[in-house]
């Protein structure tokens, strides 16, 4: 079994919640209440993405190990 490990791109919604992006795997995107839920969204969401790229015969997309990173987008006054 290989580990593969996916960028994720955090966005806190005006609503509340998060929605998560994996740039690595087109059309893979999810939400979550709170940054845990939306991270555990994320690893379910990747794993039935690639399950439906191998069952349709596409290639998996590489992994993003070497530039690996965590990104969370605030909006703050401060700005």
């Amino acid at each position: 079994m290989k580990t593969l490990q996916y960028r994720l791109i955090l966005t806190p919604e005006p609503e509340g919640g998060y929605t998560v992006k994996v740039p690595a795997i087109r059309g893979c995107i999810t939400y979550g209440e709170t940054v845990e839920e939306a991270i555990a969204m994320a690893k379910d969401a990747i794993e039935g993405c690639l399950e439906v790229l191998a069952e349709e015969g596409q290639p998996i997309p590489p992994d993003d190990s070497r530039t690996l990173e965590y990104s969370l987008s605030l909006t703050t006054e401060l700005a």
